[in-house]
């Protein structure tokens, strides 16, 4: 992904193992970040000779900088998981969650929210109950 992924504040791709086609609007904080790319650079993350890493090298890197970073636990695999569990937690639906990640059917989006707060989404159930229905 790079500067020509961008249209409108989205960012476009294809997601690798479904194939779906995404557009997602680019969070406020992740857009500060893009915006220090340089629109001349083709990706916007370079190996150490400056050009675009492949899958499993960028996978490669990802996790070295996660050991670094003392997490060695964390992959870059697991950011997709953590986006999921992070839109299943203030409730929004499976269709929504698989807008953003890109799964395909709702039993891979359970697999990967079966670790959600339970405890803070019943408070927003229950709390929902009453703004359904007031006394």
């Amino acid at each position: 992904m790079g500067p020509s992924s961008i249209e409108r504040g989205k960012i476009k791709l294809r997601q690798q193992k479904t194939g779906a086609e995404l557009v997602i609007p680019i969070h406020p904080c992740l857009g500060v970040s893009l915006r220090s790319v340089p629109t001349n650079q083709e990706t916007y993350i370079v190996n150490s000779w400056g050009k675009p890493f492949s899958n499993d090298s960028f996978g490669m890197w990802f996790k070295r900088r996660c050991v670094e970073a003392g997490v060695p636990d964390k992959s870059m695999h697991g950011l997709r998981k953590a986006a999921a569990r992070r839109l299943a937690e203030i409730g929004l639906s499976n269709q929504m969650i698989k807008s953003v990640t890109g799964h395909t059917s709702d039993s891979e989006v359970a697999r990967y929210t079966a670790a959600a707060d339970q405890e803070r989404m019943a408070d927003v159930a229950i709390k929902s109950l009453d703004l359904a229905n007031p006394a």
